[in-house]
């Protein structure tokens, strides 16, 4: 992922998905420029915002860049001066999108990307008498912009191609629809699912509620870290996809669904769904909704980050990307101790108390472990090699709660660092500099081979007696 700090985008409408836009790319360093002409549009942003800094940051385990400035433009043309990144996400009117287009044209750069957020109209329409048809493309979102990775690429090859890069660096996934079509991919399946749950609630089958518990209680949770067809490829068992479509295909052609049609929204039916949909969850109010979304999408997600699956392989080359090396200013203010770990607690890190569970302080200092094993030498590559550091010993003080969505760091000192010892001291710092928790650990070096004790190899030695004899000047 390439550094944002100084790039920036603008923003045209600042609804849900505007929104979502904005703080996805002012976390992720950049600066954005918003015009909406509607004067509750700041408030909606920061609203918006506040979501995002509860659940984004909670989602990695370094520290995301310093967040970019947000500007509110008094015109469309002050916003999109210096732009490399224009979101146009207005409403999905083509008469109005096309208006839009003719005035960018006049102001934007040539090469900035105009990124149209529709989820219904194809490129070819929104390019309609446009100079510059090249530069329109669409990048379709999901809501939460700023937690769901997915982006649907469509438009010009080498456009697409750009916009990529721009995509990688906020940390999404974009997938380029290699043909255009009405409402891309993501909206079409989900069209099919939405039409076939109007039905049942149009026949008095299903209620909003039972509907929604079919899902999250079922194939919702298959299809979060494995997709439609490689849940199907397990359904067919040791003979795959080949069997299961040889199986199950012959029922496609029974009249179970309703795909081809959709149920007359009359104002009874509609009064239904909305009332059914009160009954649910009417007692939350939207912005809880969303709160209680993006904590349930995190923990989630973070769940698929230890088994590098779906989107957590995603979340941890985001990782990697977020990482920094200690500055020497960094090296002078801690003394030359070490800054092992600097991150957000992320909110399934809590328990019942609402504040961070004791065996997370461990995880914290565990990861602290590792960094300091990667500074000798002892890292990723060595342990495929066969050898590793073992904690065997360790004595954590609580000093002060630390809750979700608090940055701390970490400084690690080497207190003994001798043959086949390893004894580290870790201090837990928040954000204000206050110290909220200390850990002594002690690590053996281990030959994974024989799972017995053994010395590390001499370069790593050679490493770890140097750190300890600048540490022992402390």
């Amino acid at each position: 992922m390439t550094t944002t700090i100084n790039r920036k985008a603008c923003v045209l409408g600042a609804g849900v998905i505007g929104a979502g836009w904005v703080s996805r790319f002012l976390l992720m360093g950049w600066d954005v420029n918003v015009y909406d002409p509607d004067p509750e549009a700041p408030r909606k942003i920061q609203e918006v915002m506040n979501n995002a800094l509860n659940a984004l940051p909670g989602l990695y385990d370094h520290k995301l860049p310093e967040s970019g400035k947000l500007t509110i433009a008094e015109s469309l043309e002050d916003a999109v001066i210096g732009s490399e990144w224009i979101v146009e996400a207005v409403p999905e009117r083509l008469d109005f999108k096309h208006k839009i287009f003719r005035l960018l044209e006049a102001v934007a750069d040539e090469n900035a990307i105009i990124a149209s957020s529709t989820s219904g109209f194809k490129p070819s329409e929104l390019q309609q008498d446009s100079a510059r048809p090249k530069q329109i493309i669409v990048a379709h979102p999901f809501n939460p912009v700023y937690l769901i990775p997915l982006v649907e690429l469509v438009g010009d090859e080498d456009t697409v191609v750009n916009a990529k890069h721009v995509l990688d660096s906020l940390g999404m996934f974009p997938l380029h629809v290699r043909k255009e079509i009405d409402a891309h991919i993501g909206d079409r399946l989900l069209e099919a699912v939405w039409r076939e749950g109007l039905w049942l609630i149009n026949d008095g089958i299903a209620t909003t509620k039972e509907i929604d518990d079919v899902i999250r209680y079922g194939f919702g949770l298959r299809w979060a870290q494995m997709g439609l067809f490689e849940t199907y490829r397990i359904a067919g068992g040791e003979a795959g996809m080949a069997h299961f479509i040889g199986q199950f295909g012959p029922c496609l052609e029974w009249p179970w669904t309703k795909l081809m049609d959709v149920p007359e929204l009359t104002d009874e039916l509609v009064d239904k769904i909305a009332g059914q949909s009160d009954q649910q969850s009417g007692h939350h109010s939207i912005r809880e909704l969303e709160r209680i979304r993006d904590d349930n999408l995190v923990s989630m997600m973070r769940a698929l980050k230890g088994r590098n699956w779906g989107a957590g392989e995603l979340l941890n080359n985001v990782d990697k990307s977020l990482k920094q090396p200690q500055t020497q200013e960094e090296n002078k203010k801690n003394a030359s101790l070490l800054k092992t770990v600097e991150r957000v607690i992320p909110i399934n890190w809590t328990d019942y108390n609402n504040h961070m569970n004791e065996s997370r302080y461990g995880q914290v200092f565990s990861d602290a472990a590792t960094e300091v094993m990667a500074i000798i030498g002892a890292d990723q590559a060595y342990v495929d090699s066969g050898k590793s550091y073992f904690t065997v010993e360790n004595h954590i003080k609580y000093i002060s709660e630390c809750v979700a969505g608090e940055e701390i760091y970490v400084l690690s000192k080497v207190l003994l660092g001798e043959g086949k010892k390893l004894k580290l001291q870790h201090q837990m710092y928040n954000a204000k500099d206050e110290l909220v928790c200390t850990d002594e650990q002690f690590l053996l070096h281990v030959d994974l081979k024989t799972r017995k004790s053994s010395m590390p190899s001499d370069e790593v030695a050679k490493k770890l007696a140097y750190l300890f004899s600048q540490h022992q000047q402390l």
